[in-house]
């Protein structure tokens, strides 16, 4: 199948069920430039010039950048500006990445590490998070092209760090490499994409010579706010040290525009298996209507629904926060409707380094020795009456696999 063959199916595709819409390009600019990740990286909005350019900014809007040193980093691609309304601060994209006057009041709770990463126990070299037994973070750059409000690594993104210095590159390499318990490593920062294709084939490569690494993943944004950057060159690089996770971030299903499915069905058209990674925000996408509009479109682009989170309690964050009952309600009112391929799975990160934590609606209402009584979500009332104790048995194997199970629950100390 030739170029244009291709791009049609492709366009054929992806209309047959959902409608993917082109985001709308500013007459001004040049249809190569708005096509170039680097020219959409060069040209990122970062002040309230800016953004006054684009958008009729609100005074909660016009504090927030006059407080200057005292937000988080502030900055938005020219592609994903474009799919936010221009003259409603309460547009759902809008509130992902403008700032507000409320990041500098928190009531409630605020931390500079909510997931407790800048401890010594979870951070045993320079970018290097280590908090499961059998995997780590691997910073490898503190910049993306936006700056989320809700994020959760403040105490490391956005500090002008960009690529990683050759000597922290090389102990973190050296730590990953002692650690022979490791079986995943998480590219990610900031985001991993931002860096340029020869500095990802080089980590990439790196990383493929260390034979204990089974799976690498990579957690980026950069589908969702500049998707030109899934390049032919790059799918080829990143499917060349397969297997290899693209981990992507859509919120809402306004960020699924045609560049952005395109993007996604280039990915797994390549072998390159996505996830995707939502963060429950109020008033952006704390409604079951908005998230299984999200999952069906992502799931029909092959892409897994994979974590609903809860929005941590980063600094600035508090006005973005849903509450935990908030996400049970909206997760049980999906259950049952939406297809488990389509359901994200519930997820907290105990703050101070806790780990993850995950949900799922109880539809117990009695709990005894020999059986458990149900109400199901749509009302069906049963019972599963448990087996006796003294039928059950082991697998009769089960002690061939014991080694294996012990390496993976002591890996950390490996």
């Amino acid at each position: 199948m030739n170029g244009l063959a291709q791009k049609a199916y492709l366009e054929y595709k992806i209309r047959v069920k959902f409608k993917f819409i082109k985001a709308v390009k500013p007459d001004h600019i040049k249809d190569t430039d708005w096509q170039d990740w680097s020219w959409q990286l060069r040209n990122s909005l970062k002040n309230e010039n800016d953004f006054a350019k684009f958008f009729e900014l609100s005074d909660s809007e016009k504090k927030a950048f006059a407080s200057g040193s005292e937000l988080f980093n502030i900055r938005t691609t020219p592609y994903y500006a474009s799919l936010a309304d221009s003259k409603n601060p309460m547009d759902p994209i809008r509130r992902i990445f403008m700032p507000h006057e409320k990041e500098l009041f928190d009531p409630k709770q605020s931390q500079l590490d909510p997931l407790g990463e800048r401890k010594s126990a979870n951070n045993p070299v320079p970018r290097i998070i280590h908090r499961y037994s059998d995997r780590v973070l691997f910073l490898v750059t503190d910049i993306c092209s936006v700056y989320c409000r809700y994020c959760t690594r403040k105490h490391f993104t956005a500090t002008d760090q960009a690529f990683i210095k050759n000597d922290e590159y090389e102990n973190a390499l050296k730590y990953i490499r002692s650690k022979t318990g490791l079986r995943e490593i998480i590219l990610s920062g900031g985001d991993p994409l931002t860096l340029s294709d020869e500095k990802l084939d080089r980590i990439l490569f790196d990383l493929r010579r260390i034979e204990h690494v089974e799976i690498i993943r990579i957690g980026s944004r950069m589908p969702v706010v500049s998707p030109q950057r899934i390049t032919d060159d790059l799918v080829q690089i990143i499917r060349r040290h397969k297997p290899v996770f693209m981990m992507t971030h859509f919120n809402h299903p306004r960020e699924l525009t045609f560049e952005s499915a395109s993007a996604i069905e280039k990915c797994v058209d390549n072998g390159i298996p996505v996830m995707n990674q939502m963060v429950l925000l109020n008033g952006v996408n704390n409604h079951a209507a908005i998230v299984q509009a999200l999952s069906r479109r992502l799931l029909f682009l092959r892409a897994k629904p994979y974590y609903m989170f809860q929005c941590d309690p980063s600094i600035g964050t508090d006005y973005l926060r849903t509450s935990i009952d908030d996400s049970l309600a909206i997760q049980k009112e999906l259950w049952g409707h939406l297809s488990g391929l389509a359901m994200p799975t519930l997820s907290v990160d105990i703050p101070n380094g806790g780990g993850k934590m995950y949900y799922a609606p109880d539809f117990q209402n009695l709990i005894s020795a020999e059986k458990r009584n149900f109400i199901g979500w749509d009302g069906v009332e049963s019972e599963y009456i448990n087996p006796e104790a003294s039928v059950i048995l082991k697998p009769l194997d089960y002690e061939m696999y014991l080694p294996e199970w012990d390496e993976v629950k002591n890996s950390k100390n490996r």
